[in-house]
Order: C-alpha cells, then sequence, then structure tokens
C-alpha cells in the first residue's frame, strides 16, 4: 500500500545525498542506504499520513528526513562502537574512515534539516529537531553508563527512549501534523512510536544473543562490545556472588576468554532473562497496538499494527 510512497522516498534520498564538490558523501551514504534495512522509521511517517488522509507531498519529504536522520546516527554510532559491520556488510568507517562516517553523517543531518524546513511547518521543524537532540541525549547517557554492571533498567529505558524511541515516535507524530490533526491524534501517534521504538530496541538486544533469525551481524556482537542490554542487566539483578564477577570481569573490565559467551548464554537462559527481555518487548508491542485505537480505523492503521507484530514476531 506504501510501496509508490516508498520508491518516492528513496528517489528524493538519492537526489538529496548528492555531492558535486565532494564525491565521497553519496559514496559513503549509498554504501549503507544500499545494504537494505527495514525503512521502518520513514514507512511511520508515511502510514501516519495516509491514515490521518494526508494527501499532498510533504510526508515523502519527512520520510526522507527521517531516513537521514537515521542513517547519520548510523554513521556515527559504528565510529563510537569501533563496529565493523552492519546489515551484513563492512562499516563505512571500516571501507572508508572514521573522518569521512563522521563527517557524512554530519551533511546528511544538514540535509534533513533542509527538507523538514522545505515543510513550511514550525511544528515539525521542532519536533524532528528535538528528536535529533534526544537521540544525541541517548548516545551520551549511553556512553556514561556502559560498561557498569550498576546500571539498572529504568536507566537503560530512558537510554532506550532516547536513541532509539526518540526516533520512531517523532516519525509517527510528524505524519499527523503534516495531515493537520488535532493534539489527541498527534499525541497517539506519538505514543504509538514510543513503544514501538522501546519494543524494537529490545527486539534487537535479543536477537544480537541469537533470539531469533538471520540479523545481518555475528551473535555476541553486543556481549564483545561489553554493551549492557536488557537481557544482560536483568541476569545481574539477580545474579550469585561469582556470576556477578563474571559480569564484572567480562563486561565491566573487558578481560573476555572465547569460552565467556557460552558462558553469559547459560547464565542468560539460566535465569530466564531472555524470556523476561521477551516478553517486556512483547508488551511494549501491545501498547504500541493499544494507542491506535483512537486513530482512523483502515488499511492504513492496520499497517502501524502489523508493524509492531512484526519488530518482535522473529522472537523465538
Amino acid at each position: 500500500m506504501l510501496a509508490d510512497d516508498l520508491e518516492a522516498v528513496g528517489r528524493l534520498i538519492a537526489e538529496r545525498m548528492a555531492s558535486e564538490n565532494a564525491p565521497r558523501i553519496p559514496e559513503v551514504t549509498r554504501h549503507l542506504v544500499d545494504a537494505g534495512g527495514k525503512r521502518l522509521r520513514p514507512m511511520l511517517t508515511l502510514a501516519a499520513a495516509r491514515m490521518c488522509g494526508y494527501d499532498g507531498e510533504g510526508h515523502v519529504k519527512l520520510a526522507a528526513t527521517v531516513e537521514f536522520i537515521h542513517t547519520a546516527t548510523l554513521l556515527h554510532d559504528d565510529v563510537v562502537d569501533e563496529s565493523e559491520q552492519r546489515r551484513g556488510r563492512p562499516t563505512a568507517n571500516l571501507l572508508w574512515d572514521n573522518q569521512s562516517s563522521v563527517l557524512v553523517g554530519d551533511y546528511l543531518f544538514a540535509r534533513s534539516f533542509q527538507l523538514m524546513v522545505e515543510t513550511g511547518s514550525l511544528r515539525v521543524l521542532d519536533i524532528l529537531a528535538n528528536a535529533s537532540a534526544t537521540i544525541a541525549e541517548g548516545e551520551v547517557l549511553q556512553l556514561t553508563a556502559a560498561r557498569d554492571i550498576r546500571t539498572t533498567e529504568e536507566t537503560y529505558l530512558k537510554i532506550v527512549r532516547g536513541k532509539t524511541a526518540a526516533l520512531f515516535s517523532a516519525a509517527a507524530e510528524v505524519g499527523g501534523v503534516i495531515a493537520g490533526q488535532d493534539e489527541a491524534v498527534t499525541r497517539a501517534l506519538f505514543d504509538y512510536g514510543d513503544a514501538l521504538g522501546i519494543a524494537f530496541q529490545i527486539a534487537d538486544d535479543l536477537l544480537d544473543y541469537g533470539a531469533g533469525g538471520e540479523i545481518g551481524k555475528n551473535i555476541g556482537d553486543d556481549f564483545r562490545e561489553r554493551k549492557l542490554t536488557l537481557p544482560v542487566i536483568k541476569a545481574i539483578a539477580v545474579a550469585s556472588g561469582d556470576e556477578r564477577q563474571f559480569w564484572l570481569r567480562t563486561i565491566g573490565r573487558g578481560e573476555q576468554a572465547p569460552s565467556d559467551l557460552h558462558e553469559a548464554l547459560d547464565i542468560l537462559h539460566r535465569h530466564g532473562a531472555l524470556a523476561a527481555a521477551r516478553d517486556d518487548a512483547r508488551g511494549w508491542a501491545d501498547k504500541a497496538k493499544a494507542a491506535l485505537k483512537v486513530l482512523p480505523e483502515g488499511e492504513f492503521r492496520e499497517v502501524l499494527t502489523d508493524l509492531a507484530d512484526y519488530v518482535v514476531a522473529r522472537l523465538v
């Protein structure tokens, strides 16, 4: 139902990522864009706008804006995390260098603001500018909490609401704003995107520990990068003395042996941490669907409902 809109978004992205003066910009951007990705965030904007009866072209610009912001954050994240693989392919910072990834990410952020300004809506600009700031805030909070095994689920949720859910909620909300909807509708869209983004991130945490199908990255990347994701936080909360020392050594100090991932998985299963995180992800997906109940019925609301099911569908 959104195929034509998504094609228009793809054309606009290709047009706006061009640079006559710096050909490396489209090279780096194309490497990441062409690798695929689910396009969930721009789809939220398109579906929300269509659901609210919008028939202009502004939603395409906003969807491209959202994708540019997302792509910029991925480029920056891979530098911060020193990642070597993204969407099953070598990361841009590995193929080029950290400087190129950071600067091209900056360029895409600038392009995103050019696009959102073109809609002529100060409200849209306010929402997406705030989301961009919140994403950076969430990333910095994650950096300060990184490798600290005292990190709680409350702090984890703050981080996820910043670095992941903020763009989901903004993407959905601006679809309603561009369609001229009232506060009740745009708030419901925000709540939907917020819950969907949290469900998405928890699912991503679980997939990294093999709780689903092929995900385009190595199982255990988060463990090797010493990330305190939700399953690990849950396991640490109920850890024995020996288990706590294990997490302190592997996550806190980064002293990892080849067999430690297997031990980590044993601990996560022993305490039901993966199952508990899976329940949390599904609970947030249900909250996302509940937020949709006040929105106009129809096929596009079904698209948003299906997206909520999709983000947790691969969890086993």
